[in-house]
């Protein structure tokens, strides 16, 4: 294993570690970020993939004190309140809570009621994008779930890359898996996942804002049903035409 620095990675030398980690083990690329970064490294898991669950799971076998946290909307289903609640038991931890400024009553007081509903880019850049905005000012790596097989969108993303929304790197670890490697390690290593992927929900959000996938749609197809976006604002866009072109709601990452 290579990939030693004098220091942190920054902006110019972010590229040729992924060129590096493209062919490690997502073990291997944890074990790294946690010797270099130790707990200035933070584990995003939304409990809403399985991709989570398994970037969790990974991470928690190298070094269970690695600080986890999740977005919590309060608009999330039931069923991933559970699994929070699962996953934090069966290792021991509390993942951290990251929450909107205003509560749902107060974001309908001042922009109406189900802003979702008419304009979900605002709903979610004050849900998600805006708390952990604050939340990662106090990082120096962010580890993601995302992968290549996700959606058009994600089809070029980074094993490790610098965020510039975010202004800090972002580790990938699961990105050259596909879904089915995610779930043959699920099943291989027993651990709980949510319940709704049972019940045609391959990627879950907020509650308003989630529908069951067809047979052979995207796996994010299910997300904002109505509108053309597919992303929340939180991923850095990775299309062919710019792979640095920050995301923008309305259309997809």
């Amino acid at each position: 294993m290579k990939a030693d620095l004098a220091g942190l990675p920054d902006k110019s030398t972010i590229g040729p570690l992924a060129l590096e980690f493209e062919n490690w083990a997502p073990e291997d690329i944890l074990a790294w970020v946690v010797r270099v970064y130790g707990h200035r490294a933070v584990l995003a898991c939304s409990f809403g993939g399985p991709s989570g669950v398994v970037t969790l799971d990974m991470a928690m076998r190298i070094d269970s004190s690695l600080p986890v946290y999740y977005l919590d909307t309060a608009l999330l289903f039931p069923e991933t309140y559970e699994l929070v609640r699962w996953m934090g038991a069966r290792y021991k931890i509390k993942p951290i809570r990251v929450h909107p400024r205003l509560s749902v009553a107060e974001q309908a007081a001042i922009y109406g009621p189900e802003l979702w509903k008419r304009n979900p880019d605002i709903c979610c850049a004050m849900r998600k994008v805006e708390p952990q905005l604050a939340f990662l000012g106090t990082f120096e790596a962010w580890i993601s779930g995302i992968r290549r097989d996700q959606s058009r969108t994600r089809a070029y993303v980074p094993v490790i890359e610098w965020d510039t929304k975010f202004d800090i790197a972002k580790v990938n670890p699961l990105a050259t898996w596909s879904e089915r490697m995610v779930w043959t390690y699920i099943r291989a290593h027993e651990l709980p996942y949510n319940a709704l992927h049972d019940r045609g929900f391959p990627s879950i959000g907020c509650r308003p804002c989630t529908r069951p996938v067809a047979e052979g749609e995207d796996l994010r197809a299910g997300r904002w049903p109505g509108f053309s976006k597919i992303e929340c604002g939180l991923h850095v866009s990775h299309d062919s035409g710019d792979k640095t072109r920050l995301t923008e709601d309305s259309s997809p990452v």
